[in-house]
């Protein structure tokens, strides 16, 4: 696998899409705080790490409003052959303001609208509407 934060979008996609509760995703620490944002956000419900023989997991349980899933979109912006970086003025605001952009910044991960407020740049992770 050459891009875990990809597959970690791709698993959301997958699993929203036939409407499952969850979604196992293997564990890393700039995951987990991608899933950590994704939570406080509101597009996750819940976030459980679990141990399992060969490394820990994560569970992510994904949230449903009338049997459709909050998450309409994601999108991978920086990938490891192209990396997109970007100071507070020139993020983008997404599809009328209902998405966020995950920034990885100085000061760790951070949303969009936190680095606009913090007026932080860096490297552009993930957008999610």
């Amino acid at each position: 696998m050459t891009d875990p934060i990809t597959d970690m979008l791709n698993r959301i996609r997958n699993a929203q899409a036939v409407s499952h509760q969850t979604v196992d995703v293997p564990y890393s620490r700039l995951k987990a705080e991608i899933a950590k944002i994704l939570e406080e956000e509101k597009f996750l419900t819940k976030i459980d790490i679990k141990r399992k023989k060969k490394g820990k997991t994560l569970k992510l349980f994904l949230r449903y409003d009338k049997k459709e899933g909050v998450i309409s979109g994601l999108k991978r912006i920086s990938r490891p052959g192209q990396r997109i970086y970007s100071d507070f003025k020139g993020i983008n605001k997404i599809k009328k303001k209902s998405g966020i952009i995950i920034l990885s910044t100085s000061k760790g991960l951070i949303t969009d609208k936190e680095a606009r407020k913090q007026r932080l740049g860096g490297e552009l992770l993930c957008e999610i509407w």
